[in-house]
């Protein structure tokens, strides 16, 4: 019974993540996200293209997905930090990358990781959430941003008491964040990457 309510969670988690939260917000707005600026479905594409209001909705969306996932994982094991809270975190993750619905055309996971890592460890996450804002806000690259709060999140989950499988988790997901990523770092030493005003 175990395995087939964590089976169920686990493909709920998938499901919730390929909610299309930035086709929907930015086809409110008469826009298709995915023909303007980068072509990627995510927060940063529509605050790059429908502004800051906008964009802050979808990034809103994208974390919710996450975040419900992970919090179903905390009331079925009566426990935040249980591996399956992991397996139901990296589940939405994939739905919000790699939706079925969506021909596993996705975003980045940036945002939806953060919501995921908001229930898990919610003071790194604050600080690592500001800290995208003011990155995106001086370098005008959400890339850059993404990629930095990205790249510190093991160190600060350490910080926060994070027991040695969780920091090996989080690794497995900030790299599978710089992977996604790689065509941004590739426009970025073409200086190519659009700005973000």
């Amino acid at each position: 019974m175990q395995i087939f309510i964590a089976i169920m969670l686990v493909s709920a988690a998938y499901a919730l993540g390929t909610f299309p939260s930035a086709a929907i917000v930015a086809g409110k707005k008469n826009l298709d996200i995915t023909k303007v600026g980068s072509g990627n479905p995510g927060a940063s594409n529509v605050i790059r293209n429908l502004g800051w209001k906008t964009g802050l909705a979808v990034f809103l969306l994208d974390m919710a997905k996450a975040a419900i996932a992970v919090g179903l994982a905390w009331i079925v094991t009566d426990d935040r930090h249980d591996p399956l809270s992991y397996l139901c975190l990296f589940a939405a993750i994939l739905g919000h990358s790699y939706p079925v619905t969506r021909k596993f055309k996705g975003g980045k996971g940036v945002a939806s990781g953060g919501g995921g890592m908001f229930v898990l460890f919610p003071l790194t996450s604050l600080v690592l959430f500001s800290s995208w804002f003011v990155l995106t806000k001086t370098t005008h690259k959400a890339s850059i941003a993404s990629l930095t709060i990205s790249i510190a999140l093991p160190f600060g989950i350490y910080y926060e008491g994070a027991e040695a499988w969780e920091i090996a988790a989080t690794l497995a997901l900030v790299g599978f964040i710089i992977v996604k990523h790689l065509p941004n770092l590739r426009r970025l030493k073409t200086h190519e990457e659009p700005d973000i005003i």
